[in-house]
């Protein structure tokens, strides 16, 4: 039998295992900054029943006795439930409008997405820290006049096929496509008429790179 993995060993397996920083998985199951797990790292704090409990909740895959004593198996002896998304190994900006044409690479399985229809990579730099490279980004087909100001989309129109923050224009025709890095990408000014297919996404998985 191996050597028992010390509290933070253990945290940072499940990090390491959802390809997350530890910020960002920090922030995923709903602990207020990353500081808490850091603590845990330095070894001032153990894992506590209330963050084992968060982990746990947002990964059935995560056996909770291992995560508070190492004790056992990192996975639960219980099968992946939930939805299986259709995961494009694809930059969404490059692969979305030929869809049809895409064979899908895998399935993933991630609690609460299960409303999205795909998830794919985006690759640009123009969302900056919103969403960086390699980011994976779940997605649903909606309506274009589903569409809240404020929130990120994949717009396919009949000239361009972005990812951006989309805004309510000058006009109530037109829309503004914001980019997160405003400093080195100018917003685009599209005409409704002009979007043929649009995708809200509705998650994403940032990827520590």
């Amino acid at each position: 039998m191996g050597e028992k993995q010390n509290n933070w060993e253990r945290i940072e397996a499940v990090i390491q295992w959802a390809r997350m920083s530890t910020n960002y998985f920090a922030r995923y199951i709903g602990l207020p900054r990353g500081e808490n797990l850091y603590q845990i790292k330095r070894g001032n704090n153990g894992i506590s029943r209330d963050v084992a409990r968060r982990i746990v909740e947002k990964f059935p895959q995560i056996d909770q006795l291992w995560l508070l004593t190492g004790d056992g198996e990192m996975f639960a002896d219980k099968p992946q439930s939930g939805k299986k998304i259709p995961f494009y190994a694809t930059d969404v900006e490059q692969g979305i409008a030929d869809l049809q044409g895409l064979e899908a690479d895998g399935e993933l399985i991630v609690p609460g997405m299960d409303d999205c229809e795909l998830a794919m990579l985006y690759s640009g730099r123009a969302m900056g820290q919103s969403v960086p490279p390699g980011t994976v980004v779940f997605l649903k087909n909606i309506d274009r006049d589903e569409i809240i100001p404020g929130g990120e989309y994949v717009i396919i129109s009949r000239k361009i096929v972005t990812l951006r923050i989309v805004r309510a224009a000058d006009s109530g025709a037109r829309l503004r496509l914001v980019a997160g890095d405003k400093k080195n990408y100018d917003d685009i000014v599209l005409n409704i008429n002009d979007i043929m297919a649009v995708y809200k996404v509705k998650g994403k998985l940032i990827t520590n790179t």
